[in-house]
Formats: C-alpha cells, structure tokens, sequence
C-alpha cells in the first residue's frame, strides 16, 4: 500500500474531513477523496461511507487506520535504523507550559549548547491540549505536557508520554480564612458557596475540581478563568473566588493554602512524542537528557501548568 496514501487516511480518521486533510496537506478534497479511493482499492474494501454531507471512516477504514500508526511509526523506525549511530544534529521544535520549559527544558538547552551545539532547540509556549494537537499534525517533535491523577490523560496509541516529575497542589483561599486539616471533600464543602476559578486554555484543573465538588455533593460555580496562576492569586486577594495551586509555588500575601488529601490532586509532567520518532538521534539525546535531568532533582517538587 501506498504510505502516502496511508498517511492521509490516518490523517481523515482524526481530523475527520477531507476538506480539513485537504487544508491540512495544502491540497483539494478532490485530490483527498482520490487518494483514499486508491487507498480502498488497494485493500478491496470500502473505507469511507456518506454521513449527512460529510464522510466517515467504515469499520473496516478505522482497523486499516489503527494499523496505519504501526506501520508508519515502523517506517520512522526503518529509516532511523540506517543510521542508529549518528552524531545528534539538528532542530527540535519543543513546545510545553510555562514551568515544565522553565524546570525542565531550560537546563537542558543550555547543557545542549556546551555539549551538542550541532543540535538546536525551538520553543514555544502552549498549554496540553494545544501542543499535542500539534504533535498529531506533526508540527511538533517534543511535547511537555501535564494532566492530574484526578483527571487522568485518555491513553493514545499514536504517541509515547515519558513521566518527568510530579507535584502536590492545595486550594488557594483568601488569608483570613481559617486553616483545614481535614479530607479534601470537606475542605471543599466549606466554599460550596463560593465562586471558583479555573484555568481558561485547559481543562484538567476544571476537571479536579468538579471530582472533589462532587465527592463533597455539590457543583462548583465555575465564574472565574486565568491562564496565569499569579492572576489567579490576585482573584483570590480580591475575594472574588477559591482555586487550585501548587503546594511549591510562590504563594502571594493574601492568600492561604489549604492542604488536599483523600484525595490529594497531584498535577504530572510527561514529554510526549509521537510513536516511531524516539530513536532520531536529536531527540532521544533531548529525552535523555531531561530524564535523567529530572532524577538529579527527584527531591524537588514544585510545579505550576501556567506562565
């Protein structure tokens, strides 16, 4: 089967349009809809099928893509085996939030440039969502991404996530409110009345504290949303809502930390690339070196998901 052909059914299957694989690859749903009907005449099977005014993946399109991931990312593998002992050269391009580039990668640029300035690294800033939706478009090599053990990230066969480190969060309450030393469901409880704020570009936060509402039987009154953990601080001094923040972080006068536990939310760092791609010589030195940069500080936990 042709790859390129298969390339762009992996692609249908989770853009879900040719008209967006057509933008995609900068070609025509015309030149899509003749690739995927080379594509089944190749396999002697129907893969697409009419739905409404668009089309959909058949039983039989979504096995053959399911395979496309292990044949492509064996493909990666073939050509990175021709020539495994390469000296590693070249540009990465790394996205993540704002602490993981700060804790993680930072070090790892600056030792890259000592040791390795054949090998070059761009960054940009996103929140998860956002970077590995670039991952999937291939716009992306390295992915610094994070979810909560409360809100666990859907697993995904077509990438590979590498825990790095991990970290305690606590609900930031205004400073004139008493201490809790109780189970998180019950800290909760006493702000069932209040506002609470959340993260605008993600929604794992959001997640944990519907859980632990939940837990404590009722649902948050979600008004506030910030990218920005100090905006977030700045909402709580102004005693305009409650919110999560890390245990680590640098907390402002104003605001108090009340310790969560039973459950506690625990907010986890990965580097996540796609599959196939972990044995180009750049970017298994990069995931090496922020692994084992990561086991020199284990006792080191601190960690937010915003600039």
């Amino acid at each position: 089967m042709d790859v390129r052909r298969l390339e762009t059914l992996l692609m249908l299957s989770r853009l879900g349009s040719m008209r967006a694989v057509a933008e995609e690859t900068h070609t025509t749903t015309s030149t899509v809809s003749q690739q995927i009907a080379a594509l089944a005449r190749e396999a002697g099977t129907p893969l697409i099928e009419p739905d409404g005014r668009r089309v959909r993946l058949t039983p039989a399109g979504r096995r053959l893509a399911e395979h496309a991931v292990t044949i492509l990312a064996a493909l990666e593998a073939a050509r990175l085996d021709l020539d495994p002992a390469a000296e590693p050269a070249g540009t990465l391009r790394a996205a993540g939030f704002g602490t993981a580039i700060r804790r993680s990668l930072l070090p790892v640029v600056a030792r890259l440039a000592d040791d390795h300035p054949r090998v070059r690294v761009r960054i940009h800033e996103h929140e998860t969502d956002e970077a590995l939706a670039m991952i999937a478009a291939d716009d992306l090599d390295l992915a610094l991404t994070y979810d909560f053990n409360l809100a666990p990230a859907a697993p995904d066969r077509t990438v590979v996530s590498r825990p790095l480190w991990s970290a305690e969060w606590a609900l930031g309450v205004p400073a004139a409110d008493p201490h809790a030393d109780a189970d998180a469901p019950t800290v909760f409880a006493r702000y069932r009345d209040h506002d609470w704020i959340v993260n605008s570009r993600g929604v794992a936060d959001e997640q944990v504290v519907r859980t632990i509402a939940s837990m404590a039987g009722f649902d948050p009154l979600i008004t506030h949303r910030s990218d920005s953990l100090e905006l977030l601080q700045d909402l709580v001094v102004a005693g305009l809502g409650v919110g999560l923040l890390p245990v680590a972080g640098p907390t402002r006068p104003g605001v108090r930390l009340l310790p969560l536990r039973d459950p506690a939310p625990i907010l986890r760092c990965y580097a996540v690339v796609r599959t196939g791609r972990t044995g180009w010589p750049p970017l298994a030195l990069l995931l090496r070196l922020l692994e084992s940069g990561m086991s020199d500080r284990a006792s080191s936990a601190s960690g937010t998901p915003s600039s």
